[in-house]
C-alpha cells in the first residue's frame, strides 16, 4: 500500500479533484450565463422569489466553492508537477509554449477567481439581501455582478483553450 502513495499518485489526485472542481466552477458560471440570466424574464411573477430565495444561494455556494477549490487544486497541481514558477511566468525565459500555455490559463483563471470572490458575490449578497441594501443598490449590485459574470464567460474561453492545449501540446 505506502508503494501507493507516491508523487505520481497525489499529482493525479490533484489533477482529478483539479478536473472535477472545475467542471463544478464552469459548469455554473455557464448555467448562470446561457440557463439562468436569460430564462428568468420568461418566469412568471407569482415564481420569480423561488429563484433569489432557494435556487442562487445553494447554486452560488457550489459556484464560489468550486473556484476556490479550483485554484488551490490547480496551484497544488502545477507544484507537484513541477511547472509552477515556469507557468506563472508564462514560459518567459524557458521558451516553452507548453509553460506559456498553461500559464495563460492559470492567469486568466486567477483573473476569474478574483472576479468571483471580490466582485460577484460581494454584489449577489447584496441582491439576495444577505447584505443590506436598498432597491437601487441591489440593481447596481445586480449589474456589477452579471458584467463580472459574463467576463468570466467570456474569460473561460480562452482559459479552457489555454489548460488543454498546454497539455496536448497544441499552442
Amino acid at each position: 500500500m505506502q508503494e501507493l502513495i507516491t508523487l505520481p499518485w497525489w499529482t493525479f489526485c490533484f489533477r482529478w479533484l483539479h478536473i472535477m472542481s472545475g467542471v463544478m466552477w464552469i459548469g455554473l458560471l455557464w448555467y448562470f450565463n446561457f440557463v439562468q440570466t436569460p430564462t428568468v424574464p420568461k418566469i412568471p411573477a407569482e415564481l420569480r422569489p423561488a429563484i433569489p430565495r432557494f435556487i442562487a444561494p445553494a447554486a452560488l455556494f457550489w459556484f464560489r466553492w468550486g473556484a476556490m477549490s479550483t485554484i488551490v487544486t490547480g496551484l497544488i497541481l502545477a507544484y507537484l508537477s513541477g511547472y509552477l514558477l515556469n507557468a506563472i511566468r508564462l514560459g518567459i525565459g524557458d521558451h516553452s509554449p507548453n509553460y506559456t500555455a498553461i500559464g495563460f490559463g492559470m492567469w486568466l483563471g486567477t483573473i476569474m477567481w478574483f472576479n468571483v470572490w471580490f466582485i460577484i458575490w460581494p454584489n449577489q449578497k447584496k441582491v439576495l439581501g444577505i447584505v443590506p441594501a436598498d432597491d437601487d443598490a441591489k440593481k447596481r449590485a445586480a449589474r456589477v455582478a452579471g458584467l463580472a459574470s459574463r467576463v468570466n464567460t467570456m474569460l473561460s474561453i480562452p482559459m479552457l483553450y489555454g489548460m488543454a492545449s498546454a497539455s496536448h501540446g497544441v499552442f
